[in-house]
Protein backbone atom coordinates (compact mmCIF):
# COMPACT_ATOMS: atom_id res chain seq x y z
CA UNK A 1 0.00 0.00 0.00
CA UNK A 2 1.32 3.15 -0.84
CA UNK A 3 2.60 5.80 1.76
CA UNK A 4 0.22 8.80 2.76
CA UNK A 5 2.82 11.68 2.96
CA UNK A 6 2.37 14.98 1.83
CA UNK A 7 3.93 18.12 1.81
CA UNK A 8 2.94 21.59 2.48
CA UNK A 9 4.33 24.33 1.96
CA UNK A 10 4.23 27.73 3.60
CA UNK A 11 2.57 25.19 6.17
CA UNK A 12 3.39 27.30 9.78
CA UNK A 13 0.02 29.14 9.43
CA UNK A 14 -3.06 30.05 7.66
CA UNK A 15 -4.28 27.58 5.15
CA UNK A 16 -1.28 26.07 4.98
CA UNK A 17 -1.74 25.31 8.48
CA UNK A 18 -5.23 23.93 7.86
CA UNK A 19 -4.48 22.12 5.17
CA UNK A 20 -1.73 20.08 6.84
CA UNK A 21 -4.11 19.44 10.03
CA UNK A 22 -7.01 18.20 8.51
CA UNK A 23 -4.77 16.17 5.88
CA UNK A 24 -2.90 14.44 9.17
CA UNK A 25 -6.37 14.12 10.62
CA UNK A 26 -7.61 11.76 7.93
CA UNK A 27 -4.51 9.60 7.58
CA UNK A 28 -1.56 11.77 5.99
CA UNK A 29 1.89 12.17 7.39
CA UNK A 30 2.89 15.45 7.02
CA UNK A 31 5.97 17.38 6.38
CA UNK A 32 6.07 21.28 7.01
CA UNK A 33 7.12 23.18 3.95
CA UNK A 34 8.58 27.15 6.27
CA UNK A 35 11.00 29.31 6.03
CA UNK A 36 11.36 29.71 9.88
CA UNK A 37 12.38 26.66 12.04
CA UNK A 38 10.35 28.32 15.31
CA UNK A 39 7.65 29.18 13.69
CA UNK A 40 7.63 25.38 12.37
CA UNK A 41 8.52 24.28 15.75
CA UNK A 42 5.20 26.12 16.83
CA UNK A 43 3.18 24.63 14.25
CA UNK A 44 4.24 21.38 14.23
CA UNK A 45 3.70 21.12 18.08
CA UNK A 46 -0.26 22.11 17.71
CA UNK A 47 -0.20 20.05 15.07
CA UNK A 48 0.75 17.13 17.15
CA UNK A 49 -1.55 18.19 20.24
CA UNK A 50 -4.50 17.96 17.53
CA UNK A 51 -3.74 14.25 16.67
CA UNK A 52 -1.64 14.98 14.03
CA UNK A 53 1.54 12.73 12.65
CA UNK A 54 3.86 15.37 11.61
CA UNK A 55 6.63 13.70 10.36
CA UNK A 56 9.11 16.80 10.40
CA UNK A 57 9.79 20.45 8.49
CA UNK A 58 11.91 21.33 5.92
CA UNK A 59 13.69 24.55 4.82
CA UNK A 60 11.61 26.05 1.95
CA UNK A 61 12.36 29.47 0.62
CA UNK A 62 10.65 30.07 -2.81
CA UNK A 63 13.14 32.90 -3.57
CA UNK A 64 16.22 30.64 -3.34
CA UNK A 65 14.40 28.45 -6.20
CA UNK A 66 13.41 31.44 -8.12
CA UNK A 67 17.12 32.37 -7.94
CA UNK A 68 17.88 29.62 -9.10
CA UNK A 69 20.06 28.49 -6.11
CA UNK A 70 21.38 24.78 -7.52
CA UNK A 71 22.79 23.85 -4.03
CA UNK A 72 19.92 25.31 -1.94
CA UNK A 73 17.60 22.80 -4.67
CA UNK A 74 20.02 19.91 -4.69
CA UNK A 75 20.06 19.93 -0.82
CA UNK A 76 16.44 19.84 -0.51
CA UNK A 77 15.78 17.00 -2.89
CA UNK A 78 18.38 15.00 -1.31
CA UNK A 79 16.78 15.72 2.35
CA UNK A 80 13.09 14.64 0.91
CA UNK A 81 14.69 11.61 -1.17
CA UNK A 82 16.35 10.09 1.89
CA UNK A 83 14.04 11.10 4.60
CA UNK A 84 10.72 11.18 3.19
CA UNK A 85 11.35 8.61 -0.04
CA UNK A 86 7.20 7.90 -0.35
CA UNK A 87 6.53 11.50 -0.52
CA UNK A 88 3.44 11.25 -2.97
CA UNK A 89 1.44 14.47 -2.50
CA UNK A 90 3.24 18.07 -2.99
CA UNK A 91 0.64 21.23 -1.77
CA UNK A 92 2.13 24.53 -2.93
CA UNK A 93 0.44 26.87 -0.87
CA UNK A 94 2.90 29.32 0.59
CA UNK A 95 3.16 32.56 -1.72
CA UNK A 96 3.12 36.54 -0.57
CA UNK A 97 0.46 38.89 -1.08
CA UNK A 98 2.42 41.70 -3.01
CA UNK A 99 1.10 45.35 -2.11
CA UNK A 100 -2.72 44.91 -2.51
CA UNK A 101 -3.25 48.43 -0.93
CA UNK A 102 -2.61 50.32 -4.59
CA UNK A 103 -3.79 49.98 -7.88
CA UNK A 104 -1.62 48.62 -11.21
CA UNK A 105 -0.98 52.02 -11.80
CA UNK A 106 0.70 52.31 -8.50
CA UNK A 107 2.15 49.23 -8.57
CA UNK A 108 6.15 49.68 -8.24
CA UNK A 109 8.00 46.85 -11.17
CA UNK A 110 9.95 45.76 -8.13
CA UNK A 111 6.67 44.62 -5.96
CA UNK A 112 5.37 42.44 -9.47
CA UNK A 113 8.97 41.06 -10.15
CA UNK A 114 9.11 39.84 -6.27
CA UNK A 115 5.55 38.15 -5.97
CA UNK A 116 5.69 36.69 -9.78
CA UNK A 117 9.44 35.32 -8.54
CA UNK A 118 7.97 33.86 -5.41
CA UNK A 119 4.40 32.93 -6.30
CA UNK A 120 5.35 31.48 -9.84
CA UNK A 121 8.79 31.80 -10.51
CA UNK A 122 9.65 29.73 -7.39
CA UNK A 123 6.52 27.62 -7.03
CA UNK A 124 7.78 26.29 -10.74
CA UNK A 125 11.20 25.48 -9.85
CA UNK A 126 10.55 23.41 -6.54
CA UNK A 127 8.07 21.46 -8.47
CA UNK A 128 10.05 20.75 -11.40
CA UNK A 129 12.86 19.82 -8.99
CA UNK A 130 10.33 16.79 -7.28
CA UNK A 131 8.46 16.03 -9.98
CA UNK A 132 11.05 12.94 -10.13
CA UNK A 133 10.48 11.49 -6.65
CA UNK A 134 6.68 11.96 -6.83
CA UNK A 135 6.40 10.59 -10.55
CA UNK A 136 8.13 7.60 -8.80
CA UNK A 137 5.40 7.48 -6.44
CA UNK A 138 2.38 7.87 -8.63
CA UNK A 139 1.61 11.09 -6.90
CA UNK A 140 -0.49 14.65 -7.12
CA UNK A 141 0.59 17.89 -6.92
CA UNK A 142 -2.00 20.62 -5.77
CA UNK A 143 -1.74 24.15 -5.83
CA UNK A 144 -3.59 26.98 -3.96
CA UNK A 145 -4.57 29.85 -5.99
CA UNK A 146 -7.53 32.22 -7.07
CA UNK A 147 -8.97 32.21 -11.12
CA UNK A 148 -7.13 33.66 -13.59
CA UNK A 149 -10.20 35.81 -14.30
CA UNK A 150 -10.41 39.28 -13.18
CA UNK A 151 -12.82 40.11 -9.98
CA UNK A 152 -14.56 43.35 -10.62
CA UNK A 153 -14.31 43.25 -6.64
CA UNK A 154 -10.66 42.11 -5.51
CA UNK A 155 -7.66 42.85 -8.16
CA UNK A 156 -4.35 43.29 -6.93
CA UNK A 157 -1.96 43.57 -10.03
CA UNK A 158 0.61 41.67 -8.36
CA UNK A 159 -1.04 38.71 -6.82
CA UNK A 160 -3.79 38.04 -9.55
CA UNK A 161 -0.42 38.05 -12.32
CA UNK A 162 1.49 35.62 -10.15
CA UNK A 163 -1.35 33.08 -9.58
CA UNK A 164 -2.59 33.32 -13.39
CA UNK A 165 1.14 32.56 -14.09
CA UNK A 166 0.52 29.90 -11.75
CA UNK A 167 -2.60 28.22 -13.33
CA UNK A 168 -1.02 28.55 -16.69
CA UNK A 169 1.97 26.29 -15.04
CA UNK A 170 -0.48 23.88 -13.81
CA UNK A 171 -2.59 23.80 -17.36
CA UNK A 172 0.42 23.13 -18.92
CA UNK A 173 1.35 20.12 -16.65
CA UNK A 174 -1.59 18.16 -17.09
CA UNK A 175 -1.87 18.24 -20.74
CA UNK A 176 2.06 16.97 -20.92
CA UNK A 177 2.04 14.81 -18.08
CA UNK A 178 -1.07 13.38 -20.30
CA UNK A 179 0.82 13.46 -23.15
CA UNK A 180 3.41 11.83 -22.10
CA UNK A 181 1.19 9.06 -19.73
CA UNK A 182 3.10 10.33 -17.01
CA UNK A 183 1.66 9.03 -13.66
CA UNK A 184 1.51 12.24 -12.22
CA UNK A 185 -1.57 14.31 -11.28
CA UNK A 186 -1.78 18.36 -10.98
CA UNK A 187 -4.91 20.50 -10.28
CA UNK A 188 -5.74 23.65 -8.88
CA UNK A 189 -8.33 24.77 -6.10
CA UNK A 190 -9.86 28.36 -5.55
CA UNK A 191 -10.24 28.29 -1.11
CA UNK A 192 -12.61 31.27 -1.85
CA UNK A 193 -12.52 34.06 0.39
CA UNK A 194 -10.56 33.32 3.23
CA UNK A 195 -9.98 34.82 6.63
CA UNK A 196 -5.97 35.12 6.72
CA UNK A 197 -2.63 37.04 7.29
CA UNK A 198 -1.89 37.23 3.57
CA UNK A 199 -5.42 39.88 3.39
CA UNK A 200 -5.03 41.58 6.94
CA UNK A 201 -6.94 38.97 9.00
CA UNK A 202 -9.67 40.29 6.55
CA UNK A 203 -13.66 38.78 7.53
CA UNK A 204 -15.96 39.92 5.60
CA UNK A 205 -19.61 38.41 4.47
CA UNK A 206 -18.93 35.67 2.44
CA UNK A 207 -15.78 34.67 4.00
CA UNK A 208 -14.51 31.89 5.58
CA UNK A 209 -12.12 30.91 8.10
CA UNK A 210 -8.77 28.21 8.05
CA UNK A 211 -10.59 25.48 9.93
CA UNK A 212 -13.59 25.21 7.07
CA UNK A 213 -11.02 25.77 4.15
CA UNK A 214 -8.62 23.24 5.50
CA UNK A 215 -11.19 20.40 5.85
CA UNK A 216 -12.97 21.05 2.71
CA UNK A 217 -9.55 20.81 0.56
CA UNK A 218 -8.86 17.91 2.80
CA UNK A 219 -12.02 15.96 1.29
CA UNK A 220 -11.14 17.16 -1.78
CA UNK A 221 -7.68 15.80 -2.20
CA UNK A 222 -9.46 12.85 -0.69
CA UNK A 223 -12.31 11.84 -2.44
CA UNK A 224 -10.85 9.43 -4.55
CA UNK A 225 -11.16 11.22 -8.18
CA UNK A 226 -8.97 12.12 -11.00
CA UNK A 227 -9.05 16.16 -11.18
CA UNK A 228 -5.93 16.36 -13.57
CA UNK A 229 -5.87 19.65 -15.06
CA UNK A 230 -8.39 21.08 -13.06
CA UNK A 231 -9.54 24.28 -11.25
CA UNK A 232 -11.61 23.61 -8.77
CA UNK A 233 -13.17 26.78 -6.51
CA UNK A 234 -14.62 25.58 -2.95
CA UNK A 235 -15.92 28.98 -2.64
CA UNK A 236 -16.63 30.70 -5.44
CA UNK A 237 -16.50 34.57 -5.06
CA UNK A 238 -20.46 35.73 -4.77
CA UNK A 239 -20.82 38.43 -7.09
CA UNK A 240 -22.93 41.26 -5.78
CA UNK A 241 -26.30 42.54 -6.81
Amino acid sequence: MKEKIVLVTGANKGIGFGIAKHLGLSGWQVIIGARDEQRAEKAINELKTAGVNVLGWVNIELRKFAAADVDYANKLVKELNEKYAGLSLLVNNAGIPGDMSVDSLHTELSDIKDTLDVNFTGTFALTKALIPQLTKNQGRIVNVTVPSEISPYWHPLAYVASKAAQNAMMGVMAIEFQQSNTLLEIFSVHPGPTTTDLNGNMALPGFHDIETVGQKMAELINDGQNHQGEFIELYPIVKED
